[in-house]
């Protein structure tokens, strides 16, 4: 098959096209035809090496966290899929035209959602939906401030919060003020707006996919007894609010979470945005721009 391999750490030209060995389906796997993966943060932090003291590659490496595809083969054990199958999971190892998956990781798609479009949703939708559920583990009535709330992972923490019967205050930079109105937020505030800031007033709790001085800024916004849930870490001043719990996730592969985000998606209920797809083959330049930020999803079809 071919693959986007990684043969040591550096920039996006490191990434190079080719011929592999197909996987096999072991115990309790399903092997995926991919149609697409999608790049994420992770990924280029991954190439780089700066995840790499605490997160080694075992180089050459095949990156990539999101699948979508068909099934190809079913492993033994496997029960409740079949060659032919519409399927999407958070994976390992996607940037590639086939992947062995855990049958327990996958779901499948349901009718109305492109196969390809779905590449979108894997890790962004189970982290934002980890990030309220198990970080923050918000309660009907609370008031959460979501940072970074047009991204991915943001908008997936937002459409969480609200089903979970919160109150939610979507926090962008300004210029993406109208683009969050389409959150569905209770209130949209510019976060890089001192003005704004300022008037934030006391928060049960910040669900924070931003980081550095803008997470640090936010701490202080929560009462004492409140969470401070984040996907980058602690931030640096946390040790100055010892009333608040700091509460970081990695996201954990979840078919049934995925599946009903899956569902919101084909009903038109929820979405990611897109900017582009690309055949494998410019996987260095979709890193580049994904790197640059500020755009919609970058897909990879195989």
């Amino acid at each position: 098959m071919r693959a986007v391999v990684l043969h040591e750490y550096g920039g996006p030209e490191k990434l190079k096209i080719e011929d592999v060995p197909d996987p096999v389906a072991g115990d309790g796997e399903i092997l995926v035809r991919v149609a697409a993966a999608s790049i994420n943060p992770i990924d280029f932090k991954l190439r780089s090496g700066a995840m790499q003291s605490y997160w080694p590659l075992q180089l050459p490496a095949i990156l990539g966290r999101d699948v979508s595809g068909v099934v190809r083969a079913v492993g033994p054990g496997v029960e409740g899929f079949a060659p032919g199958d519409r399927v999407m999971a958070l994976a390992n190892a996607t940037y590639a035209e086939l992947v062995a998956v855990p049958a327990a990781d996958l779901t499948h798609l349901p009718e109305g959602l492109d196969v390809v479009i779905a590449a979108a949703l894997p890790l962004v939708t189970l982290t934002g939906e980890q990030l309220i559920s198990r970080a923050v583990q918000i309660q009907r009535g609370q008031t959460v401030l979501i940072s970074g709330a047009v991204g991915g992972v943001g908008r997936s923490a937002v459409f969480t919060a609200k089903a979970a019967g919160a109150i939610v205050i979507a926090g962008v930079r300004k210029r993406q003020k109208s683009e969050a109105a389409e959150l569905g937020a209770d209130e949209v505030i510019a976060l890089d707006d001192d003005d704004e800031f300022a008037k934030v007033g006391f928060l049960d709790a910040v669900a924070d996919t931003v980081g550095h001085e803008t997470a640090e800024k936010l701490l202080g916004k929560v009462k004492p007894g409140g969470v401070f849930g984040s996907v980058l870490g602690p931030p640096a001043n946390a040790k100055m609010h010892p009333t608040v719990r700091i509460a970081a996730i990695q996201a954990k592969p979840d078919a049934a979470t995925l599946r009903r985000f899956a569902e919101e998606a084909a009903a038109g209920r929820f979405h990611i945005p897109i900017d582009r797809m690309v055949p494998l083959e410019e996987a260095p330049a979709a890193h580049r721009a994904a790197e640059k930020g500020g755009i919609g999803k970058i897909l990879l079809v195989a």
